[in-house]
């Protein structure tokens, strides 16, 4: 299997600020990066603790998938993404075992990475996404 590790935790926030102050406040936590996904109507921060990465998410569009979801659902994890190789792969054999893809061509996310995402009605109530680093390093 080529999944290597949990590449992050995506936890969808009302106020990043908020959540920074928070994150580095009470859990000791330095953020990194602080990242805007225009395509994703979103800003990102993250945090590493250990090898995994702490994504906060916040809306910049009332429109935007992260505050739908904070409408539906309330601020909490919003998705789980592991770190693989040949992410074009990945989507196949998950489209093969019935797996509904949000995404069935990978696209540029946060820090360069090229992610996809597989549909939670499909995947147990979860919403995994894959996460491939093809900037070399």
């Amino acid at each position: 299997m080529d999944i290597s590790h949990i590449e992050h935790i995506g936890i969808a926030v009302s106020s990043l600020e908020e959540a920074i102050r928070i994150y580095e406040r009470v859990l000791g936590l330095k953020c990194y990066n602080i990242e805007e996904v225009s395509d994703q109507k979103v800003r990102t921060a993250f945090f590493m603790v250990g090898q995994t990465k702490l994504e906060l998410l916040e809306s910049t569009d009332p429109d935007g998938p992260i505050a739908k979801f904070i409408d539906r659902k309330g601020e909490g994890i919003h998705h789980i993404a592991f770190a693989v190789q040949n992410i074009e792969e990945r989507l196949k054999v998950a489209e093969i075992n019935g797996i509904k893809l949000i995404d069935p061509i990978p696209r540029r996310g946060a820090e360069g990475l090229d992610i996809a995402f597989l549909h939670p009605k499909s995947t147990s109530g979860v919403l995994i996404e894959f996460c491939e680093d093809r900037r070399g390093h």
